[in-house]
């Protein structure tokens, strides 16, 4: 049983709130626990009650979105939801994972909430029931993912915000970095080698200074990752 990202909505409009459940209803690893009109009553429940994800409007009574935003505690993810399109640099400077400008429509609403899915939802995945044996990876636009056994993969790769999963017969390309993917794995099973490569290191067949090759794929060792993947060689840290 996987782990849900747990999520409220503040808005001090009704109809805003309705759409947003509707929306949050089509995500499958999303759960609304309750909605808020009134500020300072969701940040009484924020405090009390472990929330991963707020969609926070901005211009509201009492406070605004933004002042919430920064009482809040910061393993709280915010996604601002407004009509004013002038706090958008104000939020990027509180770290918002996004601002969605209403009226919002369900397929911003999903790129927005699939930034969460690569790094919080499928962290919360792989630590139920010791999953450090399987994660799950978006694989398209729509809600489809794919459940990838960690001792499967080969090596993975990574270009500007895509990611692929090599595995034995088949590779599974997902919209992440390699940052993100690399969180998700042990340390001591996988490595960085160069800017656009983690491998497995029980997959390796063969080394030379320059390179690794996985299977018959060869894969450059960049200078950067060089000395720390040929110490852990040496010592045998795997």
């Amino acid at each position: 049983m996987t782990k849900l990202l747990k999520c409220i909505i503040v808005d001090d409009e009704p109809p805003s709130i309705r759409l947003l459940e509707k929306y949050i209803l089509k995500i499958p690893f999303l759960e609304l626990v309750t909605t808020f009109t009134k500020p300072l009553e969701a940040l009484q429940f924020i405090e009390i009650n472990d929330i991963d994800l707020v969609l926070l409007d901005i211009q509201m009574p009492e406070i605004s979105g933004i002042q919430l935003s920064k009482i809040i505690k910061d393993k709280t993810k915010i996604i601002f939801t407004t009509a004013y399109s002038q706090f958008a640099l104000e939020s990027y400077d509180l770290n918002a994972v996004d601002y969605l400008l209403k009226p919002i429509a369900f397929e911003r609403f999903y790129h927005a909430i699939s930034k969460l899915n690569t790094s919080e939802t499928i962290k919360k995945q792989a630590s139920v029931e010791n999953a450090n044996e399987y994660v799950f990876f978006k694989t398209d636009g729509k809600n489809k993912f794919s459940k990838v056994f960690v001792k499967d993969i080969k090596y993975i790769e990574g270009l500007k915000n895509y990611v692929t999963i090599h595995l034995e017969n088949e590779k599974i390309i997902t919209y992440s970095t390699l940052k993100n993917v690399f969180e998700l794995l042990s340390k001591n099973e996988f490595i960085q080698i160069h800017k656009s490569y983690i491998i497995a290191l029980k997959h390796i067949n063969k080394i030379d200074n320059d390179s690794v090759w996985i299977n018959k794929k060869e894969l450059s060792i960049g200078n950067t990752y060089r000395k720390f993947f040929f110490e852990k060689i040496s010592n045998n840290q795997f």
